[in-house]
């Protein structure tokens, strides 16, 4: 087995709590459950935006209320307003916000989170509807028993293979984290005393596989354990001096030179991909940018 080979057994995650997603089509996807974690902070946020509507809508109800003849303002008047304002809030507004946003309230939004189904595809009306009345029954607010409800629900996050409340278990859904972590988009910087030595390097034999499994080794080589970590870096060191025909100076450490080689390398692509803008731009003007396409009158 190859070094990048081994670099990507080591790093490669592609399962949900040691079981792998598959949609509907499928195919196998890897997404980051949501936990309870920040689950809470994105219902603290929408706890906030629930206050906000409740006040909005009170100062509404006030308004309409004393523009009214004082007859029609009696006890059953005040008790009818009170449910449709409590319904308005705990069911309609956030089972509207995750059906037309495809499972994104404004706190899981803001969090980065978004409700799916089981299968991974998007949520619909029915399981909108059917999490928030679980979640206004037992949940939030729990209007059964709350205080014995919110520790369950938060035992059944905790214990849950996907971190799924109650209201995820009775809809068939989870939270997962839209913002998934992208550590293989980190490039190392070039080391300044590698920096002539690497200028004069042939590059054209180093391919993208191999720039990648360097790449992800770099980025994620602490989680490694010792000897594998040493072993994984030499051996990568050895493949890419093999492709580019040039070993590193003297006492120069495998993932010195592997960030060397990397650095330059982007480097190269950064002034192909800058001459390229220019000479298109020589030739089409304004090719390319926001305003290229906008007619002139």
């Amino acid at each position: 087995m190859t070094s990048r080979a081994l670099t990507r057994a080591a790093l490669d995650r592609r399962t949900v709590d040691g079981d792998p997603l598959v949609t509907g089509e499928a195919v196998e996807v890897e997404v980051r459950v949501a936990r309870l974690g920040s689950r809470a902070l994105a219902l603290l946020i929408d706890i906030g935006m629930q206050v906000l509507l409740i006040a909005v809508l009170t100062v509404l109800t006030l308004v309409v209320t004393l523009s009214l003849p004082g007859d029609l303002v009696d006890d059953a008047f005040i008790q009818t307003t009170v449910v449709a304002l409590t319904i308005a809030v705990f069911i309609v507004y956030p089972t509207a916000m995750e059906t037309l946003t495809n499972g994104r309230s404004v706190g899981k939004k803001r969090m980065g989170l978004r409700v799916v189904r089981e299968d991974g595809g998007p949520i619909r009306l029915r399981h909108a509807l059917t999490r928030t009345l679980v979640g206004v029954a037992i949940e939030w607010p729990g209007l059964l028993m709350p205080l014995l409800t919110w520790v369950v629900s938060m035992m059944t996050m905790l214990f849950s293979a996907r971190g799924r409340r109650i209201g995820d278990l009775a809809a068939g859904t989870f939270v997962i984290h839209e913002r998934s972590p992208a550590p293989w988009g980190w490039v190392p910087a070039m080391p300044p005393t590698l920096a002539p030595w690497a200028a004069r390097l042939d590059l054209s034999g180093l391919d993208d596989d191999l720039a990648l499994a360097a790449r992800h080794f770099l980025a994620r080589g602490r989680q490694i354990r010792p000897p594998h970590q040493d072993r994984l870096a030499y051996g990568l060191a050895t493949e890419i001096a093999e492709k580019i025909g040039q070993v590193p100076p003297t006492g120069t450490p495998p993932w010195l030179f592997l960030a060397a080689v990397l650095a330059e390398r982007r480097r190269r692509a950064g002034l192909q991909v800058f001459a390229s803008r220019a000479l298109t731009d020589r030739i089409w003007p304004g090719f390319g940018r926001a305003d290229a396409g906008a007619a002139p009158w």
